[in-house]
């Protein structure tokens, strides 16, 4: 039987490298930003009161977290660093079929703050792979992170807002 051109595999887009270099640059840049910070907040912080930046609401304080956001699965920092590992294959596989500036920002706000998170527990004590989180920016008491969580928060916001837009990572918009 004779194919029709419906029947017959489309091949895939061509990778898109002027994305992928974008993704990279903001995953580095997150990624930098985030041990610089965690290195200051080291050196400043230790052994200090916590230090008020708008009342109760904001402060600067030095916390090491063996779990997740609200250290949740504290005690399973092996899981949370496997779980990482997996998330940051699934999102540099996903990126080769990127089309979509947002999305391109999206992937690279998610890779810099997974990154600075991972070189936490890989690195930090009490050893490989179930290292602790350098967390110093409470948010009123309600939990302490730092620039690889912020970047994570501001990814998985992005990331709503383009699915609700009906906006594909290659860049195709889907009309609700």
């Amino acid at each position: 039987m004779p194919t029709t051109p419906d029947d017959e595999a489309t091949p895939p887009a061509p990778t898109n490298w002027r994305l992928i270099s974008r993704l990279a640059v903001i995953a580095v840049l997150v990624t930098a930003v985030d041990q610089l910070t965690k290195w200051w907040a080291e050196n400043e912080l230790t052994g200090r009161e916590p230090i008020e930046i708008v009342g109760d609401l904001l402060q600067l304080r030095l916390l090491y977290n063996s779990g997740a956001a609200f250290s949740i699965a504290t005690g399973m920092t092996w899981v949370l660093t496997l779980i990482v590992v997996v998330v940051i294959a699934v999102v540099i596989r996903a990126s080769a079929k990127l089309g979509s500036r947002g999305w391109a920002v999206a992937f690279g706000l998610l890779l810099g703050g997974a990154f600075g998170n991972l070189i936490d527990r890989l690195f930090r004590d009490p050893g490989f792979p179930e290292g602790h989180v350098v967390d110093f920016i409470d948010y009123g008491g309600l939990f302490v992170g730092n620039v690889a969580d912020i970047a994570i928060t501001a990814a998985a916001v992005l990331i709503a807002v383009l699915t609700w837009r009906g906006v594909s990572v290659d860049g195709i918009r889907h009309h609700r």
